[in-house]
Formats: structure tokens, sequence, C-alpha cells
């Protein structure tokens, strides 16, 4: 038998999909890069397609509490990523072109809040170079990123649909992991997580917490999220609770920042 030229590591000759592997399992430490940094998602369809009436008020916000708080704007597609992904079902396309198209959008839309931003330190970063998120922070500017996370092409088919899993929240929970942030916000156009829709059924119920386990067992239809965000959520080191809020209200985003739960709180336990 040919003998492979090995380096000794603690990982050798290991197919790393072992069962009984330990090795990596309950790290105690794991590096936070940007650990006084708040990742703030604001939705596409939730917030931005609203257009200035409730995109410029949130801004604002985030200009007044830029000074005082560490973010990472985060932008999602909204509209326009619903109807690429519409014609591009309709054509027959794969979940991996539907992922790449769907990002293309988003990144239109961090254009247009990083120029909105400007005069205040915006300045729109790619997904590459979140590993100069410190620095950035470090100089006073307020990054603005894209929240398609960057599978493109190779993002993994997704159960019963071609529709793609990874969108724009978990892009943001993704980045608040990586960069071990402080927290993660997600702004939408209701007042947190219902037992269903509201706009369907006024009489749904608002969910102030829950963990991400219970929500997963609840097998809802809907979600103000995405799934893929509290599947994620569970097994997370270092980002271990989601808050969503009503962006369109004034005053949530600061109240989310210093730690309180002006809408849902949902948690890794």
């Amino acid at each position: 038998m040919k003998k492979r030229r090995e380096i000794k590591n603690k990982l050798q000759g290991e197919t790393l999909v072992r069962r009984s592997l330990e090795y990596g399992e309950n790290q105690d430490r794991i590096v936070r890069i940007a650990p006084n940094l708040n990742v703030v998602k604001i939705g596409g369809h939730g917030t931005v397609d609203f257009g200035s009436k409730v995109l410029l008020p949130i801004l604002d916000e985030i200009r007044q509490l830029k000074e005082q708080y560490e973010m990472l704007v985060v932008v999602g597609g909204g509209v326009r990523v619903r109807h690429v992904m519409d014609i591009g079902i309709d054509l027959g396309m794969p979940t991996g072109i539907l992922a790449e198209l769907t990002g293309d959008v988003s990144t239109q839309n961090t254009k247009m809040v990083a120029a909105l931003l400007a005069e205040d330190g915006g300045i729109r970063v790619e997904v590459d170079e979140i590993m100069d998120l410190p620095m950035l922070m470090r100089m006073g500017l307020l990054p603005v990123m894209a929240g398609t996370p960057p599978y493109s092409y190779f993002e993994e088919p997704s159960p019963g649909t071609v529709i793609p899993q990874h969108r724009t929240d978990t892009g943001a929970f993704l980045a608040a992991e990586v960069i071990g942030a402080k927290s993660c916000t997600l702004l939408k156009n209701v007042d947190g997580l219902f037992t269903e829709n509201p706009f369907i059924n006024p009489e749904a119920e608002l969910i102030k917490e829950i963990s991400a386990e219970e929500l997963l067992d609840m097998k809802m239809d809907d979600m103000v999220l995405e799934r893929k965000v509290v599947e994620l959520l569970v097994n997370a080191k270092n980002i271990r609770e989601v808050r969503i809020i009503n962006g369109h209200e004034r005053g949530t985003l600061e109240r989310a920042l210093k730690g309180e739960n002006p809408g849902t709180l949902i948690t890794a336990d």
C-alpha cells in the first residue's frame, strides 16, 4: 500500500466526518474580531422598498447612534429580489444562479444606502473585506455591506424548492457570527415575530422571547425572518441571540443596541 506524505497534527489521517471525533468540540476560546460591533440589518422588503419616508428616518437614527455604538449596516434586496427570482424560476434557473442574481439586487440597495450615509462616514464594503472592519471602526467610519452571503453559484439546494435558503437575514447573522459581533438586530416592518402573519391575521400574537429550538418545533408556516437564521443560531458560537424590531418605529433601534427587547428576542437556548 502506498503511504501518504503526512504532516503531523491532531487531525492527521482524519476524514473530518467521523461522528466520534471530539477535537474542535466545545472550543473554549473563539476569537472575536470585532466584539464591540453591532450588526444592524436593514431589510429591503421591510424598509428600503418603502422609499424615503421610511428609509431616511432609519438612516437618521443610525447617524445619531453612530458616535455611541459601533455598527455594521447590512442591507437586503426586497421587491426586486422577488421579481428576479420569479423570472428565474419561470425560466428554470437553478438555485445557484438565483442566489447570484439576488445578490446583485442587495448590492444595488447597499450602494444607495452607503451614498446616503457618505457624509457621516458611510462606506460600502465587500464581503471579502470583512476582516477590515476593526480598522474601519478605529477610523470612525460606518461600513455598509450587502446582506446576501457569498455562496453565489455554490448555494446549497433547498428542500422542496429552488429558492435560496441563505438570503440577507442569514448573511447578516453569519457576518455577526464570524466577526464575533456584540449583537445582531434585524429591522422589519412589523413589531417582531408573530404567531402568524399579522397582515393576514390581525389577531396574531407577538412572541416576545423564544428559543431557536422552540421556534423550530412550532413548525410555523411563515416567519418574519429567514428560517435558516433560526437553524444556524442553535449551533452558533459567538452570536447567541437575535433581535427583531420594527424599524419603522423611531427609537426601537437605540433600545435594541442598549440590550433591551423592543420586539422579539430569539435565543440560542
